[in-house]
């Protein structure tokens, strides 16, 4: 690639899905590729390194230099390949029967191509108000990435107004989603032959009061009334989820170790604060409970995620800028969790709107519709008209 070649968004899209950008890798080869080309076109970057040093967001801003924005962002993460049966190759994009293959190419570097190329084609326009790029690292693992990045780019570029972030939408506005947190949970027991159970902590038996309090919780919770809030959301409240669990080692032995996980989707104007100390107050009642009757047992939570919610903007700038672009007034709302509700807690008018179905996502053979692809470079040469 010499510096000043010029490449279409399904040329970009090859060169990202071509980075095997797992969260678990680094994914410094990818915003090293991305860093060149920006700069090929006169443009400067940033970078916020993750604490190892082997991960690292990169954003960036064309247009005059001042605040209000219009910032893209999208995440350079994507889930592993492992144990799933692709068709073809996953790192290289593949096309048939209109539907371009390849892991991430639905969630989400497909938008992320459209930004780079939009964010190039600003600078190369000449737009009056500013456009910024912002690309991620570990959305994937829980949304980790995007606080330090924000955090960095408003130390380094002037404040944008509205932030669209591109998760696949089947490009319909988002303006609301639910937040999420978890944990994971490890009960320590103390072994003694079943027969003598008073004398044992069983963690299994133990962790099932904790499960069962989470089922207690999601009883009470299915019970109260609905908020305004929370009523345009399926389901129409927040819930609590232990989806694996782990532990005990013979049917006659008291477990000495019990490990599951818990999940909380919360609804907007509920705090999730609220809903993660609950469960963190049961976990340390029942850790001196078990203290009482063996001193080495106890309870042990590990915090490994926690996003906050979209709330609808009532005459939200990002919202109206994106229903100009669609030509659709409608709006929807989504449970599940991301990076928009950090950008509206960082200042930011935020909302989601990208090209794909996120059924698609994560999916062995995942992919986006050409279609799509194409209606999102269509969104991105609207925009630049309205910047221009």
């Amino acid at each position: 690639m010499t510096a000043a070649q010029t490449l279409s968004p399904r040329e970009i899209l090859d060169r990202l899905v071509s980075f095997p950008t797992v969260s678990r890798d680094t994914n410094l080869p990818l915003v090293d590729w991305v860093a060149e080309y920006l700069a090929g076109h006169g443009i400067d970057s940033f970078r916020q390194y993750h604490a190892d040093g082997t991960k690292a967001a990169i954003f960036a801003h064309a247009g005059p230099w001042q605040e209000g924005a219009v910032v893209l962002s999208g995440h350079t993460d994507v889930v592993p390949v492992d144990g799933q049966d692709w068709s073809s190759d996953p790192w290289v994009v593949t096309e048939r029967d209109g539907r371009l293959y390849g892991r991430g190419t639905c969630d989400m570097k497909g938008f992320d191509a459209l930004a780079i190329w939009a964010l190039v084609e600003a600078r190369r326009r000449g737009v009056t108000r500013p456009l910024q790029l912002a690309l991620s690292y570990d959305e994937e693992v829980g949304c980790t990435g995007a606080p330090p990045m924000i955090a960095e780019m408003q130390k380094h570029l002037p404040k944008g107004a509205a932030a669209v972030i591109g998760e696949p939408s089947r490009m319909k506005l988002i303006e609301g989603h639910k937040g999420g947190t978890g944990f994971h949970v490890h009960v320590k027991g103390h072994e003694v032959h079943s027969s003598l159970l008073p004398y044992g902590v069983s963690a299994i038996m133990e962790g099932a009061r904790l499960i069962q309090w989470v089922n207690d919780r999601n009883a009470e919770i299915m019970a109260r009334p609905r908020g305004p809030l929370a009523a345009v959301f399926d389901p129409p409240f927040t819930t609590f989820h232990v989806g694996m669990i782990s532990g005990g080692t013979a049917h006659n032995i008291t477990a000495g170790d019990c490990r599951f996980a818990v999940e909380c989707r919360v609804v907007p104007g509920e705090s999730l604060e609220d809903w993660a100390q609950a469960f963190e107050a049961e976990a340390k009642r029942l850790d001196a409970a078990v203290k009482r009757v063996h001193p080495d047992a106890g309870v042990h939570l590990t915090r490994f995620f926690g996003v906050p919610a979209l709330e609808p903007e009532a005459g939200g700038p990002a919202a109206a800028l994106v229903r100009r672009l669609t030509g659709d007034n409608a709006s929807g709302v989504v449970s599940y969790g991301t990076e928009a509700g950090q950008f509206q807690q960082a200042g930011y008018s935020a909302v989601v709107c990208g090209p794909g179905d996120i059924a698609q996502a994560h999916q062995a053979d995942e992919y986006i519709e050409l279609s799509q692809f194409r209606a999102g470079q269509a969104f991105m040469e609207r925009l630049l008209s309205e910047l221009a």
